[in-house]
């Protein structure tokens, strides 16, 4: 037997890893600090939309979570296009949060997601602290929201101006403004970006502004040319990089901020893992890095089912390497 201590939890005694258990004796329960989810997958946003196109693959209720598309205030029409571009192991977007406004999204949208029994994340992004903070606010009270991703690091606007996330002074106001106003019952989730010098230092203010978790990570500032047109090949130039070829930086990311939670550089909460998980081995070095629960992004677009494909796959890598518990799996790969 061993002691382990997840970050956000309490120091419990578990087995240590040895021979395969059986799959159905896993337990999968995700802990998310003072949350929970039945297991740790969740959809990345802007992936799935809201839910709608995803409903028709699986039960919205066998996943962790949807996390929903980022959603702004008011009705915003996003960017130009092209929009979209395939590279090697990765794709390029540029979308612009696009989206229909926070009071259309809370009669339209939440309502249908509760009557299917999903668990949702709401993203929340805004151009200014102030509209983060009302967006936060309409979602008080609301059925079948289980958290609040505070997306303070879209690199696919028009003004890069708007990519708090880039300093910790801002990452701190934002954060703040909505643990403020949010419901106290309801836990926030800071989404950091990777293009930053130190993304401990920034993790740090999202942490000391009441952020009760953190998604890690966002998609990588990118640009692809058009070699036939010899022009950038999205309108908006660049583009946030997703899929496989931003894994090892996004596992990288997540091992360095588990890491000084554990040296005591900055409190612990749990970490959200995402970047290119394409299978349950993917999202299982996430957890071995130090985050308690993953969301599943651009792998949807080529195969919807992918959430539930990957639950079985990370629920059988686990039982193979003798884990009863996933919670035991998070941080392993520091001990």
């Amino acid at each position: 037997m061993i002691e382990t201590t997840a970050a956000g939890g309490a120091a419990s005694t578990t087995q240590a890893v040895g021979g395969p258990v059986a799959a159905h004796q896993v337990d999968m329960t995700a802990a998310l600090g003072r949350s929970s989810l039945p297991n740790p997958i969740t959809t990345a946003s802007g992936c799935a939309g809201y839910g709608r196109d995803l409903a028709k693959f699986f039960g919205l209720d066998e996943i962790g979570a949807i996390t929903t598309k980022t959603i702004m205030p008011y009705p915003r029409s996003g960017r130009a296009t092209p929009r979209m571009a395939e590279t090697p192991s990765g794709m390029l977007n540029s979308i612009g949060l696009q989206g229909s406004g926070i009071d259309a999204f809370v009669a339209h949208e939440l309502p249908w997601l509760a009557q299917r029994g999903a668990r949702t994340i709401v993203s929340i992004a805004g151009e200014r602290v102030e509209e983060f903070a009302e967006s936060a606010a309409r979602l008080t009270g609301v059925p079948g929201v289980v958290g609040i991703e505070v997306n303070i690091s879209c690199p696919n606007v028009a003004d890069r101006g708007l990519v708090f996330a880039c300093n910790p002074a801002t990452s701190y106001d934002v954060i703040r403004a909505v643990r403020e106003v949010a419901d106290p019952a309801l836990p926030v989730y800071a989404k950091l970006s990777p293009d930053v010098t130190s993304i401990v230092e920034i993790a740090r203010a999202c942490v000391e502004a009441g952020a009760d978790g953190l998604s890690m990570i966002n998609t990588l500032l990118g640009m692809e040319i058009d070699t036939t047109r010899l022009r950038p090949a999205l309108a908006g130039v660049t583009g946030g990089l997703s899929g496989p070829a931003i894994r090892p930086v996004a596992v990288r990311c997540v091992y360095q901020v588990y890491a000084a939670m554990r040296a005591g550089v900055m409190p612990e909460v749990p970490i959200l893992g995402m970047g290119g998980i394409r299978s349950g081995l993917d999202a299982l070095q996430f957890l071995l890095a130090g985050a308690s629960a993953v969301s599943v992004g651009t792998v949807i677009f080529n195969d919807p089912g992918a959430p539930v494909r990957i639950l079985e796959e990370l629920r059988d890598a686990l039982a193979t390497r003798g884990f009863w518990r996933l919670a035991d799996a998070v941080g392993a790969a520091h001990r």
